[in-house]
């Protein structure tokens, strides 16, 4: 994957461009103290993953997020814990804080390389039909497949497309993630984020920010927290 650093500060460049060079399948082919410098490059030159600072002086990383071309990739790299929620919410693929561990910077990296391999199959008419009590059909990867409902972990919208995690599987489908909510059944799948619709019988546990669904960690926005606690883990609260 072909890949750039944007970044204010020098030393934070180096330290992410030593993370690159320890990790295989990426390319680093830019690095950048500013989103209007790499903005520039990025008119020219294709790329897959940003690795992507916060706070910068003039526009920041979030608002630089908005703007990139939508087959591109970010991982945000930032000191800061918390915009972690912001960032889900222009479909970062994941937050890393500094400094960033190799062992921590490489998953960032794996789950970047899983969606980049699916995002570059054939998915342009894939979207779900048939949906029953318990389980619909999916068009994906030129297969059409069956998934059951309680099979499901967790839904995610990246980009125009949504990613259905599964107990065994990922599959993805070009569909935007308010479509495919609409249709699914209310008793048992919420949406927490702009990004995220948990199934909730999945749920291991919950804090303020964060539903946790066996190793996955998945934020919860502000305008879905009121709701989905409201609904979904106050009433299940056994009383004293």
């Amino acid at each position: 994957m072909n890949c750039i650093i944007v970044d204010d500060e020098p030393l934070a460049r180096e330290a992410i461009q030593m993370l690159i060079e320890q990790t295989d399948n990426l390319n680093l082919i830019g690095s950048f103290n500013s989103p209007d410098a790499a903005s520039q490059f990025l008119i020219n030159n294709e790329v897959d993953l940003i690795f992507l600072d916060i706070q910068m002086p003039g526009i920041n990383g979030i608002e630089f997020a908005k703007t990139i071309p939508k087959e591109t990739f970010v991982i945000f790299t930032t000191a800061f814990s918390e915009f972690a929620t912001d960032s889900y919410e222009v479909d970062a693929i994941d937050y890393l804080i500094k400094p960033v561990k190799l062992e921590r910077f490489q998953k960032g990296v794996d789950k970047a390389q899983v969606y980049y391999k699916l995002f570059n199959a054939d998915y342009a008419n894939n979207n779900i039909e048939n949906i029953t009590d318990d389980y619909f059909f999916i068009k994906a990867d030129r297969k059409i497949v069956k998934i059951h409902f309680n099979d499901i972990l967790f839904i995610e919208g990246l980009k125009d497309y949504v990613v259905m995690h599964t107990e065994n599987q990922k599959v993805i489908t070009a569909m935007n993630i308010k479509t495919i909510h609409d249709q699914l059944p209310k008793n048992m799948f919420v949406r927490v984020s702009k990004s995220y619709i948990i199934n909730a019988k999945k749920i291991d546990s919950v804090d303020n920010n964060t539903v946790y669904i066996g190793k996955n960690e998945i934020p919860i926005g502000n305008i879905y927290r009121d709701f989905f606690f409201n609904e979904f883990v106050t009433k299940k609260i056994l009383s004293r």
